[in-house]
């Protein structure tokens, strides 16, 4: 395999299709002409890969009930690397889906050190208030935290322990701990305790998630299996978006500044760190540039342009041909994300101040 998979260590994948293969995902590419009112990045390639989709796809279709159950890791401020989640969590709200969302307050503490009542404020501040301000509904809805869930999923961990072994655990993450442990096994409770009967039985569960997050996935579906018998439970199909780079070409992070525009950060100060960090494509010089052209498919801000910001597929391919052909500067093409980058801020901040009003729809403190 070309590519090692640390769900909670660094991931840089070079090729998506050479992950597909490593690892049996199915393309998502194959799935798409069943899919209604496809968002930009879903038919873009910011989704590119699937297991078992078509559960998720017939529930869709024959007005069945299934689940988007997604979880937040509270340990930073929220940037356009997490919005591709909270687009997927809308996106099938707006299907029909009844949505589970885990405030991962436990994994934060044990695997990151993150006192609880500050991960309990992030999740709030941070995800919960964009999320609703980004278009999430209240109907269907349930938000909580690991720390203070039911007793039925508090107890589904304990019992999802019993169906696995210490050695497949180190097979699958490698050399780790005891609080580690417990957090793998938090996390098969949080995708599979939607379909116990306290929460209306077995049912198709959608769990969309990042490249770096599939040994989660692999492991609650084998989980998932053995606890059949017992449950019944559906194992849970998933889809696997490609990680959004950060300014720089690396991964995007709350703990490095510069690699990120944080929702939070004002327009003045989103337009600075494009110009000063986002990652080019084009040449070294003015003159080299018009005569060789740039390199759109490793430059940070048409990246940007193609899975978050242009919707219009001629204006896309327009930006493209003539960054390609050198008659589009990369000081020119930073421009146009930084007009777009500005104008969602500043509209985003209005709806943010709105949803402070709706948050107790969502969780009551």
């Amino acid at each position: 395999m070309n590519t090692e998979i640390d769900p909670w260590g660094q991931v840089n994948v070079k090729n998506y299709g050479q992950l597909c293969k490593d690892f049996g995902i199915e393309k998502f590419s194959k799935v798409l002409p069943r899919m209604q009112n496809l968002p930009v990045y879903m038919r873009r390639g910011g989704v590119f890969g699937h297991k078992d989709f078509e559960l998720i796809l017939k529930a869709i279709e024959e007005r069945k009930k299934f689940v988007m159950m997604t979880g937040l890791m509270p340990s930073g401020s929220f940037h356009f690397g997490h919005k591709l989640v909270a687009d997927q969590i809308i996106y099938y709200q707006k299907l029909g889906a009844e949505c589970y969302i885990a405030a991962a307050d436990l994994e934060a503490h044990l695997t990151r050190d993150m006192p609880l009542e500050k991960a309990r404020e992030i999740a709030i501040e941070e995800y919960l208030l964009n999320y609703i301000a980004l278009g999430l509904k209240p109907e269907k809805v349930h938000f909580y935290f690991q720390t203070e869930g039911k007793k039925e999923y508090m107890n589904l961990s304990k019992f999802v322990s019993k169906k696995t072994t210490l050695n497949e655990i180190r097979s699958i993450y490698g050399d780790i701990s005891p609080s580690k442990i417990v957090s793998a096994l938090t996390q098969v409770a949080d995708i599979l305790h939607p379909q116990l009967k306290e929460y209306g039985g077995p049912k198709p569960v959608i769990v969309p998630v990042g490249a770096d997050q599939l040994p989660h996935i692999n492991f609650t579906r084998d989980i998932a299996a053995r606890m059949h018998g017992e449950y019944n439970f559906v194992p849970p199909s998933a889809t696997f978006h490609i990680l959004i780079p950060g300014l720089q070409g690396g991964k995007m992070s709350s703990s490095v500044p510069e690699s990120s525009i944080f929702f939070s950060d004002s327009p003045k100060a989103a337009e600075k760190k494009i110009r000063k960090y986002a990652f080019s494509g084009g040449q070294a010089t003015t003159e080299e540039h018009r005569r060789l052209g740039g390199n759109p498919d490793i430059d940070v801000s048409f990246q940007w342009l193609k899975i978050l910001f242009e919707e219009d597929d001629k204006k896309l391919r327009t930006i493209e041909e003539e960054y390609r052909s050198g008659k589009l500067l990369s000081g020119e093409l930073k421009q146009i994300l930084i007009e777009k980058v500005v104008s969602f801020l500043e509209r985003h901040e209005e709806e943010r101040e709105k949803a402070r009003d709706r948050i107790g729809l969502f969780w009551q403190n």
